[in-house]
């Protein structure tokens, strides 16, 4: 049996505000320059006010209309009893809650296995810009 090779890098992604990042590139370049062929991608943000999120790319519609269905669900307007941070700190964490911190991804060739329309995307919750880290780790 093969050992099972392991490479990690951490990369940081400026967000400019509650929205999507597509992240698909930077993870891919990290999946390059592990020099594996065949091995499995997790990809995990550390952070409680952000997301991770594998969505269609070809029509940025699907992305205002997941924002927007987010915010109907985790409102500013609620009456939320964790409120130091600003009106908008406890409905990232109501989203974050209820979508993923970390998705795998098959890789193989040595590229990122994605659906024609699947993009990687970091997802903001936040209403402003922040510098968010996420951890490529990929094992095969």
């Amino acid at each position: 049996m093969d050992p099972v090779t392991v490479h990690q890098e951490t990369i940081e992604i400026q967000t400019r505000g509650a929205g999507f990042v597509d992240i698909t590139s930077k993870v891919a370049a990290a999946v390059r320059s592990s020099g594996l062929s065949t091995a499995l991608c997790t990809v995990f943000v550390c952070h409680t006010s952000a997301s991770l999120v594998i969505q269609e790319n070809a029509d940025r519609a699907v992305l205002r209309d997941l924002e927007q269905w987010a915010a109907d669900l985790a409102p500013e307007s609620r009456a939320w009893e964790h409120s130091e941070e600003g009106p908008d700190d406890m409905p990232a964490h109501a989203k974050a809650a209820i979508t993923r911190t970390s998705e795998t991804i098959p890789v193989t060739n040595g590229e990122l296995v994605l659906g024609t329309w699947q993009a990687l995307y970091l997802w903001e919750h936040r209403a402003r810009a922040h510098r968010r880290k996420v951890v490529v780790h990929v094992s095969g």
